[in-house]
């Protein structure tokens, strides 16, 4: 009985007088590793159109099911998102969507940084996932 004390104490007593590994979170950010999957972006040619084609592939894989894309066609006959909408407090960023995209239009970007007072406002519409945060 007096053994395991002894050993939680020495335990306690060896962390007691390490120095804690605190990060001062707004002026020191976290190094994020390269393949974490935050925030999401529509990504756009470098003509500045947007690069989804509204082929709803990423809304049919997403689990949470928290894309929602309407298409629409130019007079071009193109393809485009009218609406695309992503619930962020669905999302359980698994990047699925990315993944089957075959244009590579959905970017799964570095920025963790998402919280908002309202549900309302964590719904992203394509413009806002257009100017999303890019991190460099």
């Amino acid at each position: 009985m007096i053994l395991p004390l002894l050993k939680g104490l020495q335990l306690t007593f060896r962390t007691f007088f390490t120095r804690p590994i605190t990060i001062q979170y707004p002026e020191e950010k976290m190094v994020m590793h390269p393949r974490f999957r935050g925030l999401h972006q529509l990504a756009r040619d470098p003509e500045g159109k947007i690069l989804c084609v509204a082929c709803e592939l990423c809304a049919a894989v997403c689990p949470a099911n928290c894309i929602r894309v309407e298409p629409g066609e130019g007079p071009t006959h193109r393809r485009f998102p009218k609406v695309y909408e992503i619930d962020l407090g669905r999302c359980i960023f698994c990047g699925f969507c990315q993944e089957a995209c075959p244009y590579g239009a959905i970017l799964l970007q570095g920025n963790f940084e998402i919280a908002n007072y309202t549900r309302k406002d964590l719904i992203y519409n394509r413009d806002q996932l257009i100017h999303a945060y890019d991190p460099k």
